[in-house]
């Protein structure tokens, strides 16, 4: 074992023993065990500067530095009584526990609601939805590992929950950040857990589960430094991944990672995931169709032509076109407000205009940079797979 996942371990310790000691109101010896978890985890970010968890140590550090001050107040007959009643609490959060990694639901999103992204949904059908209504028509089994990537905001996520509700799959949503930052020193663990759980699931209620894993370049991402904790877990999610497209070639479990940063995975996790999607930015009929759906519940002026709107928004994402939307209705909003007609609960805004619209994309631009695009396209050319 490194020096560093030594440190990492003890650190563990030490914080696992204080909030048992806390639980159980030994405030003294807890103080003790509080600060020697401190302490490890400061000397962990100053051996190693540059190490990429270091944020995330101290954040953890910081939270226990509170505890300790909570405690030695109580010590010295401070708000005694109001913390003998958050204590519980408080001491609650300061623990690690697999149910603030994952959520568990069955989504109710629609193909109809994933606006454009034809060639995505159509490979999203051949290798889950197909496989799912026949399995017996894939003999060599189907892709178990799904990559979407693409900018920020243009529907990466709400494609995987239409996914799991075509097949009516338990989705598992993970956020990748969470794994490393909740578990000092128990992140491996916790993987190998999530993907237990996921079989148990299959087993138990025969039915499909998809784990969704966001902001995936923040687990599998290459790294200048690495000590202890992200190695266990990377490879971990290399050995599960490895197990659901070896040992399971009837099962119905699907990994599906979302990225925003796609040339910051490595080689090995990238060829995990056999389907490799973009998610590009709506092109022009699909911002029409965008359009028309976030206006829906809007007054328009009869004049307005979406695709004029539609036109002017070339370079927005799917979110870019809910917010200017949205900016258009609080705008007429906020008039009638200060018209001081609100009051009146008959009062409505006025029809929202095209000169409303064109105010507001004076100051609203597009979240994603054409530097970004070339990025994106750069790397789909070497490593897409539909």
């Amino acid at each position: 074992m490194s020096a560093a996942q030594e440190l990492e371990e003890a650190a563990r310790r030490y914080a696992a023993e204080a909030i048992r000691l806390d639980s159980q109101g030994a405030r003294g010896m807890a103080i003790q065990m509080y600060q020697k978890a401190i302490q490890t985890l400061i000397t962990l970010a100053k051996i190693y500067p540059d190490y990429n968890l270091n944020r995330l140590y101290i954040e953890r550090a910081k939270a226990y530095q509170e505890r300790v001050k909570a405690l030695q107040g109580l010590s010295d007959g401070q708000n005694g009584a109001e913390d003998s009643v958050a204590a519980p609490k408080i001491v609650e959060s300061l623990k690690a526990t697999f149910d603030d990694l994952v959520l568990h639901e069955k989504p109710k999103v629609t193909w109809d609601e994933v606006i454009g992204l034809e060639q995505a949904k159509q490979a999203i059908k051949e290798c889950i939805i197909y496989p799912v209504q026949r399995p017996d028509l894939f003999p060599l089994g189907w892709p178990r590992g799904i990559l979407l990537y693409g900018p920020p905001g243009c529907g990466k996520t709400m494609l995987a929950a239409a996914a799991a509700a075509e097949i009516n799959a338990t989705f598992m949503t993970v956020d990748a950040a969470s794994i490393m930052s909740k578990w000092l020193g128990e992140a491996e663990k916790n993987v190998a857990r999530l993907f237990l759980t996921a079989r148990s699931i299959i087993e138990k209620e025969n039915t499909p589960v998809i784990i969704f894993i966001d902001e995936l370049d923040s687990l599998l991402g290459t790294r200048n430094q690495e000590v202890g904790g992200e190695v266990r877990v990377r490879n971990q999610f290399l050995k599960e991944m490895d197990g659901i497209a070896d040992k399971g070639k009837h099962l119905h479990l699907y990994v599906i990672g979302a990225t925003n940063k796609p040339w910051s995975l490595d080689w090995p996790f990238v060829r995990r995931f056999q389907k490799r999607i973009y998610i590009p930015l709506p092109d022009a009929a699909a911002r029409v169709s965008m359009f028309r759906y976030y206006t829906a519940p809007l007054r328009l002026d009869p004049s307005i032509k979406l695709e004029e709107l539609a036109k002017y928004t070339e370079g927005y994402t799917g979110s870019d076109i809910r917010d200017v939307c949205q900016a258009a209705q609080i705008k007429v909003v906020t008039e009638l407000f200060e018209s001081g007609k609100a009051s009146d609960k008959s009062a409505q805004p006025r029809e929202i205009t095209l000169a409303d619209f064109k105010e507001i994309l004076r100051t609203r631009k597009a979240s994603v940079s054409k530097e970004m695009i070339a990025a994106y396209n750069s790397w789909s050319e070497k490593f897409q797979a539909l």
